[in-house]
């Protein structure tokens, strides 16, 4: 049986960490709109979900892990109650963010916000959904715990992950984005490392996201 020490375990942790927080920086939703034929929104979702099943995938077929070592554990009553409040926690940052600290620094995010509102609903939902589970499996979920299994530091992962989480978002809308993120990011970080289950880091990014894209629609003036 592997170890986390042994030279083939390794191997196959540092093969999927390039899977799960390799990818996401390869501009998917962008190859996926020019290659799959399937149009503007659907083609831009669908790589992202194929790199969802792609990691649950090897996890359970290459590793012969249970996805319950990537945070997927079933969740209690008191994850979901943090889940929320760290929700709530992270929305009302995000705000002060766009209120305070954006207009400080000349920077703006409503071209990019503008084009989201301009989606169908149901989409908007479905960019929230994949952007929850996917993210939070690919950085929290598998990111997270395959490099504490490899140095042996919560720390170091959890560092290494929200660094990675918050840098992969430059391209969606340059730095303005980037700190929205960073404050996202510390919040679905430490809810992680604290409970340990990814399905509260999915719930509470939802929420997150759901707030800004499907609650909170951009008037004239909004930034």
């Amino acid at each position: 049986m592997e170890t986390a020490q042994s030279p083939q375990r390794r191997i196959v942790i540092v093969i999927g960490l390039l899977i799960a927080l390799g990818l996401p920086f390869c501009h998917l939703g962008d190859v996926g709109k020019a290659v799959s034929g399937l149009g503007p929104l659907f083609g831009g979702e669908v790589l992202w979900w194929a790199l969802f099943i792609l990691i649950l995938a090897y996890t359970l077929a290459i590793e012969r892990k249970p996805l319950s070592s990537i945070g997927f554990r079933k969740p209690r009553l008191t994850d979901i109650v943090f889940a929320v409040a760290f929700a709530v926690a992270g929305v009302a940052g995000i705000g002060l963010i766009f209120g305070l600290v954006l207009p400080a620094l000349h920077l703006t995010l409503t071209q990019k916000l503008s084009a989201i509102y301009q989606a169908p609903f149901w989409f908007r939902v479905l960019l929230v959904t994949r952007a929850a589970f996917v993210e939070e499996t690919a950085f929290r979920g598998y990111g997270f715990e395959r490099i504490a299994e490899l140095s042996g530091s919560k720390l170091l992962a959890a560092l290494v992950t929200f660094a990675l989480f918050t840098l992969g978002h430059y391209s969606g809308g340059g730095w303005a984005q980037v700190i929205i993120a960073a404050w996202g990011g510390v919040m679905l970080t430490v809810l992680y490392v604290w409970r340990r289950n990814v399905w509260a880091s999915i719930v509470c990014h939802w929420l997150i996201d759901g707030a800004g894209f499907l609650l909170m629609p951009m008037t004239p003036g909004h930034h």
